[in-house]
């Protein structure tokens, strides 16, 4: 869809995803294959269930490769540790899921 899309028209395309089904970083990894212009992820810390995709991953992913983000990952690892600290004071906030849910790749619907 995306190296369609920008066939087609002269637009700069950013990809959204949440990383509730565990797609989203695969989703990710497609799309900028295939030429989108940036995608959302999240520091590993606040990242998965119901967010994005952990930066740190893609980022380790994509290093060395022709989309190398340049971002070095011993900093992103100081940013997810700050905020390991930050989230566990709104502990009490976070939803129930724990993992990824496979059941929405089933019904298409959260």
């Amino acid at each position: 869809l995306v190296s369609e899309i920008k066939k087609r028209f002269e637009v700069r395309l950013h990809l959204h995803c949440h990383a509730t089904t565990g797609m989203a970083e695969m989703a990710l990894l497609k799309a900028i294959e295939a030429g989108v212009d940036g995608v959302d992820t999240a520091i590993s810390s606040m990242s998965a269930t119901y967010g994005h995709p952990a930066t740190e991953a893609l980022v380790a992913t994509l290093a060395g490769t022709e989309h190398d983000t340049g971002l070095d990952i011993l900093k992103l690892e100081n940013i997810a540790a700050y905020f390991r600290e930050v989230r566990k004071k709104y502990h009490a906030f976070e939803g129930q899921l724990k993992g990824y849910d496979s059941r929405i790749l089933v019904a298409q619907v959260p």
